[in-house]
């Protein structure tokens, strides 16, 4: 895909258009850390955050309870 670098303001910037934030599951206010390489290569990588140990226990535990029941009405 190519982009064009435009003045935004006293800065340069590339606009990203709704089709490649949508493919980069990329929204408004989220961050990227950004690197240059040698020759120029720029990368953009997402900063997802990790679901916390408490969040992950909770589906755990949620998803166990389920089954428990599913095998229950089953058996």
């Amino acid at each position: 895909m190519i982009k064009t670098i435009t003045k935004v303001g006293n800065s340069q910037g590339v606009i990203f258009d709704a089709a490649l934030m949508d493919l980069a599951r990329l929204k408004v206010g989220d961050q990227v850390n950004l690197e240059v390489h040698e020759g120029g290569t720029i990368t953009l990588t997402p900063l997802r955050p990790m679901p916390s140990r408490e969040d992950v226990s909770r589906v755990i535990q949620e998803t166990m309870t389920d089954y428990a029941r599913t095998m229950k009405k089953l058996a």
